[in-house]
Protein backbone atom coordinates (compact mmCIF):
# COMPACT_ATOMS: atom_id res chain seq x y z
CA UNK A 1 0.00 0.00 0.00
CA UNK A 2 1.45 2.88 -0.99
CA UNK A 3 0.20 5.00 1.91
CA UNK A 4 1.77 3.23 4.53
CA UNK A 5 5.09 4.74 3.38
CA UNK A 6 3.51 8.56 3.70
CA UNK A 7 2.10 7.33 6.96
CA UNK A 8 5.66 6.37 8.68
CA UNK A 9 6.93 9.56 7.49
CA UNK A 10 4.35 11.76 8.87
CA UNK A 11 4.04 9.63 11.75
CA UNK A 12 8.22 10.16 12.52
CA UNK A 13 7.99 13.71 11.38
CA UNK A 14 5.32 14.33 14.12
CA UNK A 15 7.31 11.93 16.53
CA UNK A 16 10.41 14.16 16.18
CA UNK A 17 8.68 17.23 16.50
CA UNK A 18 7.24 15.97 19.78
CA UNK A 19 11.34 14.91 20.68
CA UNK A 20 12.58 18.76 19.57
CA UNK A 21 9.49 20.18 22.09
CA UNK A 22 10.92 17.81 25.24
CA UNK A 23 7.80 16.27 25.67
CA UNK A 24 9.09 12.88 26.55
CA UNK A 25 9.62 13.69 30.22
CA UNK A 26 7.15 11.35 32.00
CA UNK A 27 5.53 9.67 29.05
CA UNK A 28 6.98 6.42 27.62
CA UNK A 29 8.45 6.59 23.98
CA UNK A 30 6.45 3.60 22.87
CA UNK A 31 3.33 6.06 23.87
CA UNK A 32 4.68 8.66 22.04
CA UNK A 33 5.50 7.12 18.87
CA UNK A 34 2.06 5.07 19.22
CA UNK A 35 0.46 8.49 19.52
CA UNK A 36 2.45 10.23 17.01
CA UNK A 37 1.34 7.23 14.78
CA UNK A 38 -3.05 7.47 15.60
CA UNK A 39 -2.03 11.12 14.64
CA UNK A 40 -0.73 10.70 11.77
CA UNK A 41 -3.57 8.39 10.59
CA UNK A 42 -6.04 10.71 11.78
CA UNK A 43 -4.47 13.41 9.48
CA UNK A 44 -3.33 11.27 6.77
CA UNK A 45 -7.42 10.72 6.34
CA UNK A 46 -6.61 6.82 7.35
CA UNK A 47 -8.14 6.70 10.78
CA UNK A 48 -8.05 3.91 12.70
CA UNK A 49 -9.97 3.70 16.14
CA UNK A 50 -8.04 3.50 19.78
CA UNK A 51 -9.37 0.29 19.91
CA UNK A 52 -7.41 -0.92 17.16
CA UNK A 53 -3.86 1.14 17.44
CA UNK A 54 -4.20 -0.12 21.07
CA UNK A 55 -4.53 -3.31 19.78
CA UNK A 56 -1.29 -3.53 18.03
CA UNK A 57 0.77 -1.38 20.62
CA UNK A 58 2.00 -2.36 24.25
CA UNK A 59 0.01 1.02 25.46
CA UNK A 60 -2.99 1.03 27.51
CA UNK A 61 -5.95 2.62 25.61
CA UNK A 62 -6.18 5.20 28.72
CA UNK A 63 -2.46 6.06 28.14
CA UNK A 64 -3.04 6.51 24.32
CA UNK A 65 -5.49 8.62 24.47
CA UNK A 66 -3.78 10.89 27.23
CA UNK A 67 -0.24 11.19 25.10
CA UNK A 68 -2.46 11.39 21.67
CA UNK A 69 -4.19 14.43 23.27
CA UNK A 70 -0.95 16.14 25.20
CA UNK A 71 1.09 15.75 21.73
CA UNK A 72 -1.40 17.10 19.43
CA UNK A 73 -2.11 19.60 22.20
CA UNK A 74 1.52 21.16 22.46
CA UNK A 75 2.30 20.79 18.52
CA UNK A 76 -0.81 22.32 17.54
CA UNK A 77 -1.58 19.59 15.75
CA UNK A 78 -5.16 19.91 12.97
CA UNK A 79 -6.99 16.74 13.23
CA UNK A 80 -10.19 16.58 12.19
CA UNK A 81 -13.00 14.55 13.87
CA UNK A 82 -12.82 11.58 11.71
CA UNK A 83 -15.09 11.39 9.20
CA UNK A 84 -17.90 8.26 9.19
CA UNK A 85 -17.22 8.23 5.50
CA UNK A 86 -13.37 7.18 5.66
CA UNK A 87 -13.91 3.68 7.25
CA UNK A 88 -16.49 2.70 4.79
CA UNK A 89 -14.47 1.47 1.86
CA UNK A 90 -12.37 -0.23 4.55
CA UNK A 91 -15.17 -2.36 6.37
CA UNK A 92 -16.83 -3.33 2.52
CA UNK A 93 -13.22 -4.35 1.54
CA UNK A 94 -12.67 -6.50 4.71
CA UNK A 95 -16.25 -7.77 4.31
CA UNK A 96 -15.91 -8.63 0.67
CA UNK A 97 -18.84 -6.54 -0.38
CA UNK A 98 -19.71 -4.74 -3.38
CA UNK A 99 -18.89 -1.41 -4.79
CA UNK A 100 -22.90 -0.76 -4.32
CA UNK A 101 -22.95 -1.37 -0.79
CA UNK A 102 -20.33 0.98 -0.51
CA UNK A 103 -21.82 3.24 -2.36
CA UNK A 104 -25.31 3.12 -0.64
CA UNK A 105 -23.54 3.45 3.05
CA UNK A 106 -22.05 6.69 2.11
CA UNK A 107 -25.21 7.96 1.00
CA UNK A 108 -27.27 7.21 4.06
CA UNK A 109 -23.95 8.71 6.12
CA UNK A 110 -24.74 11.80 3.79
CA UNK A 111 -29.01 11.48 5.00
CA UNK A 112 -27.71 10.77 8.85
CA UNK A 113 -25.06 14.26 7.89
CA UNK A 114 -27.87 16.24 6.42
CA UNK A 115 -30.19 15.38 9.82
CA UNK A 116 -27.77 16.17 12.30
CA UNK A 117 -27.79 12.73 13.43
CA UNK A 118 -23.52 12.60 13.32
CA UNK A 119 -22.79 14.62 16.20
CA UNK A 120 -21.91 12.82 19.49
CA UNK A 121 -21.97 9.28 17.99
CA UNK A 122 -18.68 7.22 17.07
CA UNK A 123 -17.57 7.75 13.36
CA UNK A 124 -16.68 3.78 13.65
CA UNK A 125 -20.29 2.73 14.84
CA UNK A 126 -22.15 5.16 12.08
CA UNK A 127 -19.48 3.28 9.34
CA UNK A 128 -20.43 0.16 10.77
CA UNK A 129 -24.07 0.31 10.65
CA UNK A 130 -24.42 2.08 7.58
CA UNK A 131 -22.18 -0.53 5.51
CA UNK A 132 -23.99 -3.19 7.29
CA UNK A 133 -27.89 -1.38 6.44
CA UNK A 134 -26.33 -0.72 2.64
CA UNK A 135 -25.66 -4.86 2.71
CA UNK A 136 -29.38 -5.46 3.81
CA UNK A 137 -30.67 -3.21 1.45
CA UNK A 138 -28.52 -4.46 -1.84
CA UNK A 139 -29.46 -8.27 -0.75
CA UNK A 140 -25.66 -9.10 0.46
CA UNK A 141 -25.43 -11.56 2.89
CA UNK A 142 -23.59 -9.99 6.09
CA UNK A 143 -24.18 -10.30 9.72
CA UNK A 144 -23.79 -7.89 12.64
CA UNK A 145 -21.27 -10.04 14.28
CA UNK A 146 -19.25 -9.90 10.84
CA UNK A 147 -19.51 -6.36 10.53
CA UNK A 148 -18.79 -6.04 14.64
CA UNK A 149 -15.44 -7.97 14.21
CA UNK A 150 -14.33 -5.99 11.02
CA UNK A 151 -14.81 -2.39 12.83
CA UNK A 152 -14.02 -3.59 16.43
CA UNK A 153 -17.46 -2.28 18.09
CA UNK A 154 -20.09 -3.67 19.77
CA UNK A 155 -23.49 -5.71 17.89
CA UNK A 156 -25.54 -3.30 20.37
CA UNK A 157 -24.16 -0.38 18.61
CA UNK A 158 -24.36 -1.46 15.55
CA UNK A 159 -27.94 -1.96 15.95
CA UNK A 160 -28.87 1.30 17.66
CA UNK A 161 -27.29 3.43 14.69
CA UNK A 162 -28.61 1.10 12.23
CA UNK A 163 -32.09 2.22 13.56
CA UNK A 164 -31.18 5.78 13.09
CA UNK A 165 -29.91 5.41 10.00
CA UNK A 166 -32.76 3.96 8.07
CA UNK A 167 -34.55 6.36 10.25
CA UNK A 168 -32.69 9.35 9.03
CA UNK A 169 -32.96 8.51 5.18
CA UNK A 170 -36.33 6.52 5.42
CA UNK A 171 -34.43 4.02 3.16
CA UNK A 172 -36.55 0.89 4.66
CA UNK A 173 -38.40 1.40 1.11
CA UNK A 174 -35.50 2.83 -1.45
Amino acid sequence: MAGQGRLRELASVIYRRALDEDLLPGRSIEGVATASLYAAARQAGVPRSLDEVERVSRVEKMELTRTYRYVIRELNLEVKPADPESYVPRFASDLELSDEVERRARELIESARTDGLLSGKSPVGLAAAAVYASALLCNEKVTQNEVSEVADISEVTIRNRYKELLEAGEVVTA
